[in-house]
């Protein structure tokens, strides 16, 4: 049976639903992007963008706590000692439960458990992180917006 006018019309429609022209300026793209990463590993070019050194900013606060979060979204932070350093619901600890999370992924892959203490610090620009002595990982927390950012800052003033 053949197709109608309407028919043969949604075919042509649905066979150019990605314009030719849009893949070509996809591919140009990668291309171009494979062609400046190559330049800047061919030329030893300088990362950019990266937090300053601790000789540019040293630490001036640090806090060992341990992060115990929930996959609701609550969370609790105990110091060294064990005592109470804040209790967040799962409205206001989402951010706090996800760095534990990614604390136990990490600390899973060297075998080790995440309840392990994790250093808070202030930088004397301000800037607050975490730095873990047991695996790799630090966070700059800055790059998570400035709410996730004050619920560390809470930390550090408690």
């Amino acid at each position: 049976m053949p197709l109608t006018h309407a028919e043969r019309k949604l075919v042509k429609r649905d066979k150019e639903m990605v314009p030719t022209i849009l893949v070509r300026a996809m591919f140009v793209l990668c291309l171009c992007v494979l062609i400046i990463v190559t330049y800047a590993r061919i030329t030893d070019r300088p990362l950019a963008a990266m937090p300053p050194s601790l000789e540019e900013a040293p630490v001036v606060q640090e806090r060992m706590i341990r992060i115990f979060g929930q996959m609701d979204g609550s969370a609790r932070v105990l110091d060294v000692d064990g005592n109470l350093v804040a209790d967040f619901s799962p409205e206001e600890g989402g951010f706090v439960a996800g760095i534990h999370r990614v604390l136990e992924r990490e600390r899973g892959a060297v075998g080790l458990d995440a309840s392990e203490p994790i250093r808070l610090v202030r930088f004397s620009d301000g800037r607050i992180g975490l730095r873990d002595d047991h695996t790799d990982f630090r966070a700059e927390l800055f790059g998570f917006g400035a709410d996730n950012e004050a619920a560390f800052a809470r930390l550090l003033e408690e």
